[in-house]
């Protein structure tokens, strides 16, 4: 396996007082799918908030591509290659389609460089490019969605983070979402997935972690893991396996 990109070491964060996430340890992999599983409140999104510096990590360390980086600003792990597709997509509605996508590329200054990752998510979301003037706010719930993940990469990010990108999608525009997840993964991005269909995330994972009350319970590769009836027991909420 390639050297990792991310690192987080006994990572514990939540708000206030309020612990939500509680020693997780893992790596994620240039050109690697890393899912995060597990019931609602198992902490999932928390702990993508506190890689992303959008929460203030009370222990442990995030390193990115060998630097240490917790608890910086969100703005400046956007620039040292970090992106992270929020759940709810976060988009400016009365802004268009390519407006939006300049957003993301607000850290280069590099014309060609701007062109070429352009480029590139109009070829993995051709349909941005049909509705380049049209405002995000009138687009459908796929094509938003399409949207934030493309904003995401016009940053030109080494590790993506990705927040439930199926939620609320028909089962068609998954299928193209998940495809382009798949596309990235062979341009050598490593990406770390919270997604609330686990067989789906599975599917299309190289490993997978599952929380339960803010620990990880259980990891290992995505195939084996398919397989194992905890991880439907823990997806549902209901752990009945050994910890």
């Amino acid at each position: 396996m390639a050297e990792p990109v991310l690192q987080v070491r006994q990572l514990s964060a939540g708000y206030g007082r309020i612990g939500v996430v509680s020693g997780v340890s893992f790596d994620v992999a240039a050109g690697e799918v890393v899912t995060l599983i597990g019931s609602n409140g198992a902490g999932k999104s928390t702990l993508l908030k506190a890689i992303a510096g959008l929460v203030s990590p009370s222990a442990g360390t995030v390193v990115l591509d060998g630097a240490i980086v917790t608890g910086t600003a969100p703005e400046r792990l956007v620039r040292a290659g970090l992106a992270l597709v929020p759940e709810g997509r976060m988009l400016f509605g009365p802004m268009s389609v390519i407006e939006n996508l300049m957003l993301g590329a607000h850290t280069e200054r590099r014309a060609a460089v701007i062109d070429q990752r352009l480029e590139r998510v109009h070829a993995l979301f051709p349909v941005l490019a049909e509705r380049a003037e049209q405002p995000a706010a009138t687009l459908s719930g796929g094509e938003q969605q399409m949207l934030a993940v493309g904003r995401a990469l016009m940053s030109g990010p080494h590790v993506l983070l990705l927040d439930e990108p199926s939620l609320g999608l028909a089962p068609r525009v998954i299928s193209e979402i998940f495809a382009v997840l798949d596309a990235l993964r062979t341009d050598g991005l490593a990406v770390l997935l919270v997604e609330q269909d686990a067989n789906l995330a599975l599917k299309h994972a190289d490993r997978g972690l599952v929380m339960r009350t803010g620990r990880v319970v259980l990891e290992g590769r995505a195939a084996d893991l398919a397989l194992d009836e905890d991880v439907r027991l823990a997806y549902l909420g209901a752990w009945h396996g050994k910890e």
